[in-house]
């Protein structure tokens, strides 16, 4: 096997797992109403359909105080059994195992009920919450040991105490936002109390049949945090209270260094595990970035960890486990980590789901069949858009035939790779190229499509993407003004002084693309924390130290005609990300702007009243696409209808997200 560690059985006394995947909590959104619990049950039974050792929920508020929002999901009356039974049947159908995660918000809690150690307010929610009393403090640990033995009577495995990422029972744990004086705060050992009484009640309730996972904080990254020696003091009271496993959790909510996007190193933070399994006896997870089974392999190799955690690859692929058993590594829809459908859904209440797989979250609805009809269809465009659709038709048994007038498949997605911090996006090419050969797509490259081309097919999608859209300014036709498609897909020669007009998502890529030299910190740990200022030896409370960046590559000046701030309408997530990354790269970000004209000066601009100039060798051009219809009307000339997706469809901020599940959904019904 190729894989030997990572199907290693793990004998947790009262029950032996048949490897060490555990899929992570992550919340969906179908937790949180009763008319979605099937939908919710179909979602892991596919999970553990696909072999995860251990599937555990998105969380559940063990009280209203603990809801995150208004009406979010909760186990702590007896009605609310019932419905999560249909998640523990599906999944126990299936071969699985799967553990409830308790979850109280906190001051993170969005809605005026919340409560926390003390008055303190979160930063990134507009509630300040009530100081939890004595009594409040005794009744919570109730909560949170009633809703252990609710999630028992429900048939689960387990229960993981979620004791990370800013949550309640972190809150507890520093001095930050813990300001008591009482028998739960003031001391470390009086702060560490709250979170040992709630697994050694815990215990005591459920018996010891029962899986209690401890998501333990081992790098708070925010200021005031935990030191290491505290952290290691806590985990070995858990361990001694009764957790049957202690779960990874990396950093607040509300910190500055990103944990989980895709620029974020494959396993950045495993490092931190294997400094505690020097600690403690029982299993460890680790946990973020790990999306692949030779970095899971690697990490339970090296003794990193006796787990991995992966919560979004398995919304990516639900049967990763499986085709890493069977050692198909290349078949697997490797998650990239853009956290578009899934976090940022979650934090816009919405459903999440997958960039590179819609039916996550959906199962029930986006449902691929086989065609009672084989047709012949042509895809004009082999991007995002046109590859999920051609795929998802052959898989449905239609006979395709797939254009593109490129010399390679992926359309925006060749570019999106090479941006630092998103080499990820190759994975899904390569899942697309490896989907073409299995399926028996017929694939023509470097091929134009024409009218005449396309008659005699039964249904045609043009997937054709989008134009750059130029700009109307005065020397816009001097030779060292270029679009992002000349530099990021042409190699156009770029000068030390750039200024890039439009900060849209593009204009934030290029502006990446030119500061850092490859390869990336991303591809490096050890560079990387370095750059965000995290302290691989603990020697530093909560893991913090003075950011390093590398110094730029060139001098940028990202550019907005819309007064304000630039990067204000990227992700939610991920957003803050591309920002602080520019920010250290010493980019200016300047809203607001009225070109006047191009010289050989530079660039000539007026920012309010005031008038300059920017002397740069490069203007490059992000303002902007149009969609490429030009196909799309020839054939309506001809009289031969076509499906229209993707950029060709709506060209806005190049979204891929949108893009691929537009075309699976096409290809579901054709």
């Amino acid at each position: 096997m190729r894989y030997p560690h990572l199907f290693a059985p793990l004998d947790l006394g009262h029950v032996t797992l048949p490897n060490r995947v555990l899929m992570g909590s992550m919340h969906t959104g179908l937790e949180d109403h009763a008319r979605d619990y099937d939908k919710l049950a179909a979602y892991f039974a596919e999970r553990a359909r696909g072999g995860v050792g251990l599937i555990v929920t998105g969380g559940l508020a063990p009280s209203v105080e603990g809801w995150l929002a208004p009406f979010g999901g909760r186990m702590s009356m007896p009605w609310h059994v019932a419905r999560h039974r249909k998640v523990t049947r599906a999944v126990h159908a299936e071969g699985g195992r799967i553990c409830m995660q308790i979850l109280h918000g906190g001051r993170y809690s969005y809605h005026p009920l919340s409560v926390a150690p003390s008055k303190v307010k979160s930063p990134i929610t507009p509630f300040t919450p009530r100081a939890l009393t004595s009594r409040g403090v005794e009744r919570t640990i109730g909560d949170f040991v009633n809703s252990a033995r609710k999630a028992q009577d429900a048939r689960y495995d387990g229960v993981e105490v979620m004791g990370s990422e800013g949550y309640l029972i972190n809150e507890f744990l520093v001095e930050r936002t813990n300001r008591r004086d009482d028998d739960w705060g003031g001391s470390v050992e009086k702060r560490q109390r709250f979170p040992v009484e709630i697994v050694r009640r815990m215990r005591e309730a459920v018996g010891r049949d029962f899986i209690i996972v401890y998501r333990l904080s081992m790098l708070d990254l925010v200021e005031r945090g935990q030191s290491w020696d505290e952290i290691v003091m806590l985990a070995k009271k858990i361990e001694a209270a009764g957790a049957t496993l202690i779960n990874t959790g990396i950093g607040w909510h509300e910190a500055r260094i990103p944990t989980i996007v895709t620029s974020v190193p494959r396993a950045g933070f495993s490092w931190v595990t294997r400094r505690m399994k020097q600690e403690i006896k029982i299993p460890l997870i680790t946990t973020n970035r790990i999306n692949m089974p030779d970095v899971a392999e690697r990490i339970l190799a090296g003794g990193d960890a006796d787990m991995v955690s992966m919560a979004r690859p398995l919304l990516a692929d639900a049967d990763w486990v499986r085709k890493a058993r069977e050692d198909r590594a290349d078949d697997i829809n490797t998650c990239i980590a853009c956290n578009q459908a899934c976090l940022d859904h979650v934090f816009e209440n919405k459903r999440a789901s997958c960039l590179v797989n819609p039916r996550a979250c959906h199962e029930t609805e986006l449902v691929i069949e086989p065609t009672a009809t084989k047709k012949r269809i042509a895809v004009v465009g082999a991007g995002p858009a046109g590859l999920a659709c051609a795929t998802t038709l052959a898989e449905r048994g239609h006979d395709v035939t797939l254009f593109d007038r490129d010399a390679d498949i992926g359309g925006q997605f060749n570019m999106a790779k090479k941006i630092p911090g998103k080499e990820e996006f190759r994975e899904t090419l390569r899942y697309y190229a490896r989907r073409i050969e299995q399926l028996g797509i017929a694939l023509h490259l470097s091929t134009t499509a024409t009218a005449d081309a396309l008659r005699g097919f039964d249904d045609i999608v043009i997937a054709t993407g989008v134009t750059p859209r130029g700009v109307s300014i005065p020397g816009s036709e001097r030779a060292n003004v270029v679009s992002y498609l000349d530099v990021l897909k042409n190699g156009a020669a770029v000068g030390r002084r750039v200024a890039i007009i439009g900060a849209g998502g593009i204009g934030f890529d290029v502006a990446e693309f030119l500061v850092e030299d490859a390869p990336s910190p991303t591809t490096d740990i050890a560079r990387w924390t370095r750059e965000w200022g995290v302290d691989t030896t603990l020697d530093a409370r909560a893991g913090l130290v003075k950011p390093a960046p590398e110094p730029p590559e060139r001098q940028i000046w990202l550019l907005q005609r819309t007064p304000g701030k630039p990067g204000k309408r990227l992700n939610k997530t991920t957003g803050w990300v591309h920002r602080a990354t520019l920010a250290a790269k010493r980019v200016t970000m300047l809203g607001g702007i009225e070109y006047q004209r191009i010289d050989d000066d530079g660039l000539h601009v007026r920012i309010g009243e005031e008038t300059q100039v920017l002397p740069v060798d490069t203007i490059i051009v992000c303002a902007g696409q149009e969609p490429n219809r030009a196909l799309h009307a020839e054939l309506a000339n001809a009289g031969i209808t076509a499906h229209l997706i993707g950029g060709a469809d709506v060209a806005a901020e190049l979204d891929a997200k949108r893009a691929i599940a537009q075309g699976t959904k096409l290809a579901a019904t054709l």
